[in-house]
This record gives structure tokens, sequence and C-alpha cells, in this order.
């Protein structure tokens, strides 16, 4: 927020004002002119924080520091919504190996560069019906990519399709790795099974 964005101080001229303080201080119905000078008593200032009550709403308050801690607020919430890049990987039940080893090294590359990887394995007729050809191949990629990425949940149907995402593994202490391992066992193949029965139809 910028001084453009408010009115505060001089600025402020109105016949009267709701006053209160930061700390939840009333000062009560009175002039700008008197809520400024007691803003200007402690040594703060006198900001509009609503224009449109009846009477227009104002409070005494540090702006600098008010302002500070909006503006880091503001950033916080944009780190947190800065959105993950998830690179799409395909694949078919009836793929070569050397097919997987080229598509799982870009997937690594991916990994590596902090993205999440998410393979999908196209189910051809009757293989809708079944997933098992489709899981099947999801495990030699979970084999394959298991020192670098955890797989996210089960596998997952999605109509014409059986997916698995991976993320890169979060960095590890030498102590907490094998407590990490303990908590957080490697799917196997009746892990896979399992989701054949109970992947669930997600975005």
């Amino acid at each position: 927020m910028s001084r453009n964005e408010v009115l505060l101080n001089g600025d402020i001229n109105f016949k009267e004002v709701r006053c209160v303080g930061d700390n939840g201080e009333v000062y009560g119905i009175i002039s700008s002119k008197e809520a400024l000078n007691i803003a200007q008593n402690l040594g703060l200032d006198l900001v509009l924080i609503s224009a449109s009550a009846k009477p227009p709403v104002c409070k005494v308050m540090d702006y600098n520091k008010f302002r500070y801690q909006n503006e880091k607020k503001i950033k916080e919430a944009k780190k947190k919504q800065k959105q993950i890049e998830i690179k799409e990987i395909k694949l078919s039940t009836q793929i070569a190996q050397n097919d997987i080893n080229y598509k799982v090294k870009h997937a690594r590359e991916f990994i590596e560069a902090n993205k999440h990887v998410k393979f999908k394995v196209v189910l051809k007729g009757r293989e809708s019906q079944n997933s098992k050809a489709g899981l099947d191949v999801l495990f030699r990629v979970q084999t394959m990519m298991e020192d670098l990425a955890n797989p996210e949940k089960e596998p997952k149907t999605e109509g014409r399709f059986v997916s698995w995402m991976f993320v890169p593994k979060a960095k590890e202490t030498p102590k907490n790795e094998k407590k990490t391992k303990e908590n957080n066992p490697p799917f196997n193949r009746i892990n896979l099974m399992k989701g054949e029965n109970h992947a669930k139809n997600e975005d």
C-alpha cells in the first residue's frame, strides 16, 4: 500500500470522524483536526480507514510500520500462491523399455529442476475396464524414479488414463534418512494392485 492509496494526517478533513487507536483505544466522535492532534501528540499518524462510514473512521497508528507489515503479508501470500510447474508425460501399455528409459530420463531432469512430473498411461479398448496393464507400466517407472522422487498418493484412474504424480524428494540429513524411510515405505506391486481397486477419480 502506498501513501497515494490512503488519506492520512493533514489530508483528512471531516467535520466529524470516529477515532480509534491501533491497540483498541476509543477516542470517540471528534473532528478530524482533534484526531490529528491526538496522533501528533503520540508521535503517530492519523489514517482514514473507512471513508464511507458515517461518520468516517480514522485510526491513530504508526503508518510506516503498518505499511511494512502489510507489504510483507502481500509478499508472503504471493509466495504461497506461486504455482508448481507440472510436466506431463504420456506412456502406453505396449511401450518398449528403451522408450521408457528415454521418457524417464526427461522426467528425472524435470524433477532435478524441482518440477512435478505426472505420468499418464493411455488405456485402449478393453484396457479401460481393467487398469492392470497401465499400473504395471507405472510400477516400472516408479522403480526408475524412486531414488530421486516420491510418488504422490496412489495412482489415479482418469477416464482412459491411469496416472501417477511424482514429486521431488525432500533433502534429508543422514540421521533423519532412516526414520523417513520407515515412515514412508516404498510402493510395491501389491500397493499398485490395491491402487487399481481404490484409485479415485480426481483432478
